[in-house]
């Protein structure tokens, strides 16, 4: 229990320490590297099928 209290305390101080733009600037670039839910979720599969029926809809018109 004693090792959990001193690595959350480490990892507190830490992020007090690092200036509030740049944990601003690394949330943002770790949003934006992250994958669709829909792929997360459901592998590529349904992607496929979304991109097959937009395309479908799209040279119908």
């Amino acid at each position: 229990m004693g090792d959990l209290v001193k690595y959350l305390t480490e990892q507190f101080v830490q992020f007090m320490e690092t200036p509030h733009e740049q944990r601003k600037q690394a949330k943002a670039s770790a949003k934006a590297t992250k994958e669709p839910w829909l792929t997360k979720w459901f592998g590529w599969g349904p992607v496929g099928m979304l991109l097959w029926w937009k395309r479908k809809n799209h040279d119908e018109e």
